[in-house]
């Protein structure tokens, strides 16, 4: 987020480092996930790449995890079941797209 941010703000690591009063040594290690920086950290950064960092609390998404459960449960016959409706479906997509 704080790379993606400093590349719209057209500003190089050491620009926003002075902006914000850190070392650019550490916008360096924050961009390569070597460190963590602290909330209020993180948002006075993105303030000094001309951007506000919003947060909301919203209910967890457990949609990958039921997903895997799900997965983990399927009998062999199941997996293959499925795995062999995909490649049907691969194989008919091309011929599809030609008609």
């Amino acid at each position: 987020m704080l790379q993606l941010a400093r590349i719209k703000a057209g500003m190089s690591q050491g620009r926003l480092a002075r902006r914000a009063g850190v070392a650019a040594t550490m916008i360096s290690a924050y961009e390569r996930d070597l460190r963590q920086p602290t909330l209020s950290t993180l948002t006075r950064l993105i303030a000094a790449a001309g951007f506000e960092l919003r947060l909301r609390l919203e209910p967890r998404d457990t949609h990958d995890e039921v997903l895997a459960d799900l997965e983990a449960h399927r009998s062999s016959d199941e997996r293959r079941r499925r795995d062999q409706q995909v490649e049907a479906w691969r194989r008919a997509k091309p011929a599809a797209l030609e008609q």
